[in-house]
């Protein structure tokens, strides 16, 4: 029962450790350095990884987001190597697979010195894998989740956009909501996809492979 729903408790589990975080965090943002606690609309995720809080007091939060970021990044993995198994092209499987979570490897040092680097490799290997994904949830009849799998897609990429633009005003915000979309993404796609839903993929792509054709014409 754990093992099946091991993406659910490893997500619910570290959204809990992440809301601990925001509680305990001492404050300071960078709208107001003298703000108490943590502020949804100012304050970036980010802020909860650092050893000191923006307002200068020790940052108690860090220890709770930093197990949480861990649980949070396993669970994606896990997410990642489960799905790429549904697909039947073996190319794109291992696209999925490897690059979706070896990406956790970076997720987990965004919380480390080396954040804005590792901001820029994690995001682009996630969009790399929704990508993927993307593409075959399209040549399914789950309509619902392609436009789920586009809309968490446009979101990374305005998300990104301010990230490495100078109005950085919404960021904050933004942050979150496309961090939300990711984790429902995750779930829908983990619950509501099977192998069967890609299947008729790969019979499409015998049908139009003329090697195939041609055998099966001999015979």
């Amino acid at each position: 029962m754990l093992k099946k729903h091991a993406v659910l408790a490893g997500i619910i589990v570290s959204m809990l450790l992440l809301l601990i975080a925001t509680v305990v965090y001492p404050g300071g943002s960078l709208v107001d350095k003298n703000t108490v606690g943590f502020h949804w609309s100012q304050n970036f995720i980010s802020n909860l990884f650092a050893e000191k809080a923006i307002n200068g007091a020790e940052n108690t939060a860090r220890m709770w987001a930093d197990a949480g970021m861990v649980m949070l990044s396993a669970s994606f993995a896990v997410f990642f190597v489960r799905f790429s198994k549904k697909i039947p092209n073996k190319g794109a499987a291992k696209v999925i697979k490897y690059l979706g979570a070896g990406n956790m490897l970076f997720n987990c040092l965004i919380a480390t010195p080396l954040h804005d680097i590792m901001v820029v490799i994690a995001s682009t290997l996630l969009l790399v894998s929704l990508f993927y994904i993307t593409v075959f949830v399209m040549q399914t009849k789950l309509h619902l989740l392609k436009f789920a799998c586009v809309v968490c897609m446009l979101l990374y990429y305005i998300t990104m956009f301010l990230y490495g633009s100078t109005f950085r005003g919404p960021l904050p915000i933004m942050q979150k909501v496309t961090f939300l979309s990711s984790i429902l993404l995750v779930l829908a796609l983990e619950y509501f996809t099977t192998e069967a839903d890609f299947a008729h993929i790969r019979r499409k792509r015998k049908l139009s492979d003329p090697g195939a054709i041609s055998e099966k014409t001999t015979v």
